[in-house]
């Protein structure tokens, strides 16, 4: 099943200011790949994706965390839920691991 990605203001800012940061590329790089897998199929093996049960989305939704950096030092994550329509995948933020 394939979904549209949206942004919240954060996420969209998170993102850019990724892509203005050209030390940052190669985690950029990861990070595209990573939406383009949240495109196509949520729970690729790849993006080890599972619930972060300390969040909820503006209506309870279920937030879950996905890998964009595995075994890397501050590697960054994406946080997102499904909605708020039928094949919407909301990002509300891309991080790096603390």
């Amino acid at each position: 099943m394939s979904f549209t990605l949206k942004f919240t203001e954060q996420a969209a800012a998170d993102l850019q200011s990724l892509e203005e940061d050209k030390s940052l590329y190669k985690r950029l790089k990861a990070v595209r790949k990573a939406l383009g897998y949240l495109e196509t199929n949520s729970r690729h093996p790849g993006l080890n994706t599972h619930k972060f049960s300390t969040l909820s989305g503006p209506k309870g939704e279920e937030i879950f965390e996905a890998y964009a950096e595995n075994k890397t030092s501050a590697a960054y994550r994406i946080f997102w839920f499904y909605g708020p329509d039928k094949k919407e995948i909301t990002i509300i933020a891309i991080t790096p691991h603390p």
